[in-house]
């Protein structure tokens, strides 16, 4: 019996804008080195535990090229691989992301439910109050 791929199966799916898990875990690598890195220098910055291959690695820094979030310059044979992006405007792009999936574009609903299910520190309330209190004079 052939299995028809459905709807859901057939249709490619589409490119996350923001860093997936283990494009986050290549940028952490490449945001400490200032002069860059080349594949094979992501690779051993990695924990051996979670170290993917070789080629994962290669595919997974195109990709983040293309998204914009890397550079490369070739020194001989090898690419050395920059990041374009700095940390702190990915963390906002992917909070972004999730308000627009999650929260219907609140952020005030997703402040609501970090309130309501997290455990924040003084510190962290303090912190949103002080934010609030700003907001609310401007």
């Amino acid at each position: 019996m052939k299995h028809e791929p459905d709807e859901e199966e057939a249709m490619p799916r589409k490119r996350s804008e923001t860093l997936t898990e283990g494009e986050q875990r290549l940028m952490e690598v490449l945001w400490t080195r200032a002069g860059g890195a080349t594949v094979s220098e992501v690779l051993e910055a990695i924990p051996e535990r979670e170290r993917p291959a070789f080629n994962t690695v290669q595919t997974l820094l195109r990709i983040m090229e293309k998204k914009g979030y890397l550079r490369h310059e070739e020194r001989g044979r090898a690419f050395i691989y920059h990041a374009k992006v700095e940390r702190a405007d990915a963390a906002r792009a992917a909070v972004h992301s999730v308000v627009k999936r999650f929260f219907n574009n609140s952020a005030g609903l997703l402040a609501v439910r970090l309130l309501e299910n997290e455990e924040l520190s003084d510190a962290e309330l303090s912190q949103m109050r002080q934010l609030i209190d700003e907001a609310t004079q401007a």
